[in-house]
């Protein structure tokens, strides 16, 4: 198994900034305010050959076990437990303060090793007062700046030791025995409709930290799962609000970190409050996610405190219906995080929308199929003669996209577009999925080929 390393330090200190240095891009949200991060987030890093599993966590409080800070706490304590070795990052510039000595007194007692960082050391006055930093007990303090890539050769000097121990040869797999693709799974939603509840009684665990505050989660949390013998690979993300509600700067870097989870994810669950589901944000979130292609399931969360269950999935489909018109088909399954209601059936969805994401139809049955809708409803009239439709090809999946060749594709009328996509959803079994349709003018392109 790869060595793992938890970052540990108070707030402020560079931990993020450190952390994407070390995986090679921007995961974590870095802004200069203190306490960006609250959940611990790990990603694959490497620093000159060597590779290592990295954990980004919270800045350390000493709080009550109640408040946000305390369940922070506890967030980095598990972090801490399943590591092998443990980064406490220190300020350069501001020194050795009463609250890195605290953190470094609770590091001695979980017994395990220690590698002292002093970030942000890029001036010479800095590197000077680097002598108090002995006094914390894990020797000599390894000078870096991750903001500017400095250090990172004594650094690899004092990890080289510690990857060597943890190293082990494994047999490199055969081609047959590769585990298929991991499904990309992303959790949307406004605000405190309970993602981040619902992440963790999917996983079993108290993963992510949770709460009454709304907006707790701010970065986009990937977490490697498995579900009756399938990979998953969820995501986890911060609350949307409507644009013109956003107005820091932390929460717009958050809002974009989910928006790039979506563009990366295969299948999105929308998660809705269902006390107060199909919001003005829910629909936008749900439309943007079929902008971007994605397969995607609604859950209707929860669902305990639904008093008449029948009365309320009634209003959901109709609501559904109404303001979802181009993914008609699409799953709504009422859950609950709080109690695990529904889940099952939630994952048995996101599986069944990734298989219709990924779904391929034969060319031959596709032209068989456009013959028969032409005869059934044939294309309008243009001028004095009628659009023909002559060919139809799937040219792409994820999501799937078909080519249809017409006479004159750009005057076929909108609606008769929209005609077509509805009757491919319901005659080839593609519910939920948004389907794309190009138009391209020409004869059968593989006519000339057969001649």
């Amino acid at each position: 198994m790869p060595l793992s390393i938890v970052i540990i330090g108070r707030p402020n200190v560079g931990k993020s900034t450190l952390f994407n240095r070390l995986v090679g891009r921007r995961l974590a949200l870095v802004d200069d305010l203190p306490g960006v991060t609250r959940d611990r987030r790990e990603g694959e890093g490497h620093l000159a050959g060597l590779g290592f599993r990295i954990v980004d966590t919270a800045g350390l409080e000493e709080e009550a076990p109640q408040t946000l800070a305390g369940r922070m706490r506890a967030q980095t304590e598990r972090a801490l437990a399943d590591a092998d070795l443990a980064f406490l990052v220190f300020d350069a510039r501001v020194g050795v303060t009463e609250a890195d000595r605290h953190f470094a007194r609770w590091l001695h007692k979980s017994g395990k090793p220690v590698v002292l960082l002093a970030n942000k050391a890029e001036s010479a006055a800095a590197l000077a007062d680097l002598g108090e930093a002995y006094r914390l007990g894990f020797g000599e303090p390894v000078p870096i700046s991750a903001q500017h890539g400095e250090g990172l050769a004594e650094l690899y000097e004092r990890l080289a030791p510690f990857a060597a121990e943890s190293t082990e040869t494994e047999p490199e797999p055969e081609p047959d025995d590769l585990p298929p693709k991991a499904l990309q799974l992303a959790i949307v939603g406004r605000p405190n409709v309970g993602k981040s509840t619902l992440v963790n009684r999917l996983l079993g665990e108290d993963r992510l930290l949770t709460g009454p505050e709304p907006g707790i989660t701010r970065d986009s949390i990937a977490v490697e799962w498995r579900w009756r013998d399938r990979d998953i690979r969820l995501v986890d993300t911060a609350g949307m609000r409507r644009r013109p509600r956003i107005e820091e700067q932390l929460e717009r870097l958050a809002v974009a970190d989910s928006l790039r989870a979506i563009r990366f994810a295969g299948t999105v669950i929308v998660v809705l409050d269902a006390l107060q589901p199909f919001e003005r944000q829910d629909l936008t979130i749900a439309n943007l996610a079929a902008e971007e292609g994605r397969a995607i399931v609604l859950a209707a969360n929860k669902w305990d405190a639904v008093e008449d269950r029948n009365a309320a999935t009634g209003r959901l489909r109709d609501r559904m219906a109404a303001s979802l018109p181009q993914l008609d088909g699409i799953a709504l399954v009422p859950v609950s995080g709080l109690t695990g209601y529904g889940l099952d059936s939630l994952m048995e969805a996101a599986c069944a929308a990734d298989a219709v994401w990924n779904k391929r139809v034969p060319t031959p049955t596709l032209n068989r199929w456009l013959a028969a809708i032409q005869e059934h409803h044939p294309p309008p009239v243009v001028g004095a003669r009628r659009l023909r439709l002559r060919y139809i090809t799937q040219v792409n999946i994820r999501p799937p996209t078909f080519a249809l060749f017409a006479s004159k594709p750009g005057e076929l009328p909108e609606s008769y577009r929209r005609y077509l996509v509805n009757a491919l959803r319901k005659d080839f079994s593609l519910p939920g999925t948004p389907i794309r349709m190009m138009l391209r003018k020409g004869d059968n392109p593989y006519a000339r080929a057969r001649s």
